[in-house]
């Protein structure tokens, strides 16, 4: 598959596409659409839901540090 001259890379990706081609299988998709779940809409998703949970906490910590020092 891969071939980019680096073994270790083409090791990681060709293993990375194995798995992404045996989990399409198993949910009955293609590597094209479960490329498109996973890179288009759940890794984006995840992404906005941990940066609105990290400014969440991060907030409460600046808050609850206020509060000690009063």
């Amino acid at each position: 598959m891969a071939n980019s001259g680096i073994p270790w890379i083409d090791l990681v990706f060709d293993t990375a596409v194995r798995w992404l081609l045996a989990w399409a299988d198993f949910f009955g998709i293609t590597y094209e659409e479960i490329n498109v779940w996973l890179f288009c809409i759940l890794w984006p998703l995840l992404t906005a839901v941990q940066t609105v949970a990290i400014i969440y906490l991060w907030r409460r910590s600046q808050i609850a540090g206020q509060c000690e020092t009063a």
